[in-house]
Formats: C-alpha cells, sequence, structure tokens
C-alpha cells in the first residue's frame, strides 16, 4: 500500500472506531465521544495494541502517517484555541470580578497547590517523570496547572446536556471558567520562558500588542465575509511569531484568539464553525494525543501517578468550591456542584500537556499518567453533578449569581 492508502485507513479508523464505541456502548452520560476518542487513541498506541500487534501499528501508523495527522492535528488546535480565546468575555468577568475573583482564585489556587505537592511526590517517588529539558520549577508548575485547569470547550457540551448553559448557574459557571483559561496560558508562557531568549519574547510580546491594536481596527472597516480569512491569516501568524520567539504556537494561537473582538463575527456562525472544527478535524487530535501514550517507567507505576494526580485534581477543585461559597455565602449543596462541573479537564489541560511533552519538560510516562487523570475526572462530572443539580434545583443555584446582579443595579442606580 501507499502512503496515501495507509493515511485514509488511519482517517477511518479514527473516525469510525471511536464513533461506533460511542454509539453501540451509549457511553455519553460517562464519556463524551472526546473522551472515547482519547481512549481509543490510548488502546491503539504502541503501549497496548501497538505492543501486542507490532505490524498493525508500524503499518497504519508508519512515520509518514504520523507525520501527515500531526499536522491535521496542529491546525485542528490552533483553530480551537483561536476560538476559546474569542469567546472569553472578560467584560462579564470585569463586571462581576469580586465574585469571580474570588471564585476563580480559590477553584484554582488549591488543586494548584495540591497538583504541585503530588509533582514533588513523584520526584522524590523514583525517576522517570521530569522531562530532559525541565528545571525541577518548570515540571512541579506544571504538573500543579494541569491539575487546576477546567477546560471551558467541554464544560459548554457538558452543561449543554444538563440544560443550565444559558441559566444563571451555567453563565456563573463559565465566568469561573473563562479566567482559569487566562490563567493556564498566562501559567504556560511563564513555564516556557526562555530566559537565554527573553529579549526575543518580550520583544514578540510588545510588538503583538501593537499588532492587535491595529488588526483590531482593521476588522472592523471590512465586511464580515473578509474578516473570517484575515482573522486565519493573523491566527497562522500570531502561531508562528509565537514560536519563533521561543514560546509555543498555542500561545500565539490563544493570544490572536483573545485579542479578536468577538463582536466582528456572527455568533451562530461561530457556534457552527466550533462544532464543524470538532466534527471534522479535531478527532485527529484527541485520537493522535492517545498515540503518544507511554508506559515507559512500568504500567503500574503510571496507573498510581494518575490516580494520585486524580486525588489532587478532584480534591483540591473540590475544596477551592467549598472555601470559594463560604466566603460568598452560597446555597447548600452549591459549592459541591460547582466543583464538580469544573472537574472538566480533556482537552485544553490535553492540549497543555502536549505542548509540555513537546517542549521535553514531562516524560511519556507523565505525559500518560496525566491524560489518564484528565480522563477520569472528566467522566466523573456528569454522574456527579447531574443528580446535585437535581438535590440543588436551578433557582437555588442561581441565588448567588442573582443577589450579585441585584448588588450591581443597586450600584448603578446609585451611581
Amino acid at each position: 500500500m501507499n502512503g496515501t492508502d495507509t493515511f485514509l485507513i488511519a482517517m477511518m479508523i479514527i473516525f469510525g472506531v471511536p464513533y461506533l464505541v460511542w454509539r453501540v456502548a451509549r457511553t455519553d452520560y460517562y464519556a463524551p465521544l472526546v473522551v472515547v476518542q482519547i481512549l481509543t487513541g490510548i488502546v491503539l498506541g504502541p503501549g497496548l495494541l501497538g505492543a501486542a500487534f507490532a505490524h498493525y501499528y508500524e503499518t497504519v501508523f508508519s512515520p509518514p502517517v504520523i507525520q501527515a495527522l500531526n499536522g491535521v492535528a496542529w491546525w485542528a488546535v490552533m483553530l480551537f484555541v483561536w476560538i476559546a480565546g474569542i469567546e472569553l468575555d472578560l467584560e462579564q468577568v470585569w463586571i462581576r470580578r469580586r465574585e469571580c475573583g474570588i471564585t476563580a482564585g480559590f477553584a484554582l489556587g488549591v488543586p494548584l497547590l495540591f497538583g504541585c505537592c503530588a509533582a514533588i511526590g513523584l520526584l522524590l517517588w523514583r525517576g522517570g517523570w521530569i522531562g530532559a529539558a525541565a528545571a525541577p520549577w518548570q515540571f512541579v508548575l506544571g504538573v500543579g496547572m494541569a491539575c487546576a485547569v477546567t477546560a471551558l470547550p467541554i464544560l459548554i457540551l457538558l452543561m449543554e446536556k444538563l440544560d443550565i448553559l444559558r441559566a444563571p448557574l451555567g453563565q456563573r459557571v463559565l465566568r469561573y471558567a473563562s479566567l482559569d483559561d487566562v490563567a493556564i496560558w498566562g501559567v504556560l508562557a511563564v513555564i516556557l520562558l526562555d530566559w537565554q531568549r527573553v529579549g526575543r519574547q518580550l520583544l514578540f510580546l510588545l510588538l503583538f500588542a501593537v499588532a492587535a491594536y491595529l488588526f483590531r481596527r482593521m476588522m472592523r472597516r471590512l465586511a464580515e465575509a473578509d474578516r473570517w480569512y484575515v482573522a486565519l491569516v493573523w491566527l497562522a501568524a500570531c502561531g508562528f511569531a509565537a514560536d519563533r520567539a521561543g514560546l509555543h504556537f498555542m500561545v500565539g494561537a490563544f493570544l490572536a484568539g483573545a485579542a479578536t473582538d468577538s463582536r466582528c463575527f456572527d455568533q451562530p456562525r461561530m457556534d457552527l464553525l466550533r462544532q464543524h472544527v470538532l466534527l471534522v478535524v479535531m478527532p485527529v487530535f484527541f485520537l493522535s494525543t492517545g498515540l503518544r501514550t507511554s508506559w515507559s517507567v512500568g504500567g503500574a507505576a503510571v496507573f498510581i501517578a494518575a490516580a494520585l494526580l486524580l486525588a489532587a485534581a478532584v480534591g483540591g477543585k473540590l475544596a477551592g468550591a467549598q472555601l470559594a461559597g463560604r466566603r460568598l455565602g452560597w446555597a447548600k449543596g452549591e459549592a459541591s456542584l460547582i466543583g464538580w462541573l469544573l472537574q472538566t479537564k480533556a482537552l485544553i489541560m490535553i492540549i497543555f500537556v502536549d505542548i509540555l511533552l513537546d517542549r521535553q519538560l514531562i516524560t511519556g510516562a507523565t505525559f500518560t499518567a496525566l491524560l489518564l487523570m484528565a480522563v477520569a475526572s472528566t467522566m466523573l462530572t456528569m454522574p456527579m453533578a447531574a443528580p446535585r443539580l437535581r438535590a440543588v434545583g436551578q433557582v437555588a443555584a442561581g441565588t448567588a449569581g442573582r443577589a450579585e446582579d441585584s448588588r450591581l443595579n443597586e450600584t448603578e442606580t446609585l451611581t
């Protein structure tokens, strides 16, 4: 078979196998399709079926095919991160900055602390976790942030299934998660900061600020049909510039989206684009991510590490939500519900750790443990949040949000 044949066979596997498992087993309640795609990649990867059936793996997922799949996956994930940056509603976060700041601070800070402690524990336990190019602080901070982050796009999908996306509770949780999204890229920029090339990186940030200002002004003068093409060129240029500066192209993709005025685009069309990206190209990224799993320090050790990281991520997020709930006076059960909703990790976190692996800050074994943690955390979200949502009730769940709105309205009236 030639390269085209094997590439198309790989594409049939990527789109067909996870869909059949998801549809036939009806896993949607516990495992959304994206989670099934990641798990399928792990199973089909070199550590499991690839090891048992080496000829199959070497034929279908040969180096040229993997290289082609990586190209599709890179562009897919750049598009997805760009859309996530555009959808960040920082204006609403600023209006409700006290509530959002306290909640996001606790819900991010506590699991970050727990995750850093877990990372230190891995380093003390045995070797094989820290990457060849990493300083210990980069490894600890990277793993800690991976335990703390919430994947905003997957959270949106799950809240749509729970029918709370447009409810007061759903909007509040989105605001908390958006601050998580901002934080993860900020932390990533710090982790990737190359002190030997810090001048180049600072120059990139300075030039980006100027370019973003000019880009926003230009976009307002264009017809919407032209804005889509110009925005894609802007995306590719920002990714290239960030990568050349020593940051990662994904940092550039997020900055490209965050600097784009969402009002330049029709919201239904942007929603449709996100859905199409998820349908058409993101499965390649999800499954190729699973194909990168490694069990180099031993299968049992990887599972133990994944369990430790899962405990840090879940326990830290729930503890952080409880602290925020006490500080803000939430209704009974509300903090637990929000804590579970913020557990979704399978996407943005996977992008984050994929970058850490690409830059050799973590090993393949750490990547696999973090990937398993992300999948397990996301699978827990729906079954744990749904009964709590029924117990709390939508009216009670929206109380704090309405109280905050009332306080804001009173302030506006007085001013």
